[in-house]
């Protein structure tokens, strides 16, 4: 699966980044860069989520704000790919009134889902609940989140007729944590999302969430 572009809510730039930025991401100038972004990137570069999920350095956006950290998230079982993902800091010195505060994460997921669950009215709101109860279990205090659920179906007909149906969630949303130093558990909270839209069952002694029937991806046994 590719990734999709950052949380359409927040694609308006924020002041000071119509102006010209400083290097985005640690690649950049380190002396130049903020001591609050710096601690915040060191936090995310010391995550280790589970084994099934894979984080990977993206080139950061350029547009959004002065200072922009990125990862590309896959859960994986064996060979298949059952989920990927996008998650991105950023970080306005100067705060962003509609951030409430001076850093912004933006998120995406994505994940396959069995057709018959993509009709289940419910959908949405046990999708959201994963982000807000992974959040929550790890204490994590945030301001002005807002996303989206999206649920998509195929079916093929004609020459493409011999093809399964298929659906997929995709989970949008955006959020104010609240000091840099947590950025590392923002982004673990969110990994755990990921997996949860991968149909993973939880890891041994981890939170108890919200669980949806059906789920595609490996289940217990």
């Amino acid at each position: 699966m590719a990734a999709s572009s950052t949380h359409q809510a927040d694609d308006r730039a924020p002041r000071a980044a119509r102006e010209p930025a400083a290097p985005a991401g640690p690649g950049g100038s380190g002396p130049r860069m903020p001591p609050a972004f710096l601690q915040a990137v060191a936090a995310l570069e010391g995550v280790e989520p589970r084994r099934e999920v894979r984080l990977a350095p993206l080139p950061p956006p350029r547009r959004l704000a002065p200072y922009a950290h990125a990862l590309s998230a896959s859960v994986r079982a064996g060979e298949e790919e059952l989920a990927d993902g996008r998650f991105v800091l950023l970080h306005e010195p100067a705060g962003e009134e509609s951030w409430q505060g001076v850093f912004r994460v933006v998120t995406l997921a994505r994940a396959d889902l069995e057709p018959e669950l993509a009709t289940d009215p419910l959908l949405p709101e046990v999708a959201w609940s994963w982000l807000t109860e992974a959040l929550d279990a790890h204490g994590l205090a945030r301001r002005a989140a807002g996303g989206t659920v999206t649920r998509a179906g195929s079916h093929f007909f004609g020459g493409l007729a011999d093809r399964p149906a298929r659906a997929e969630l995709e989970l949008r949303a955006s959020w104010t944590p609240l000091e840099a130093a947590g950025a590392g558990g923002h982004l673990l909270a969110w990994c755990e999302l990921l997996a949860q839209c991968a149909g993973l069952p939880p890891e041994t002694g981890g939170p108890a969430v919200t669980a949806l029937p059906r789920r595609r991806g490996p289940q217990p046994g």
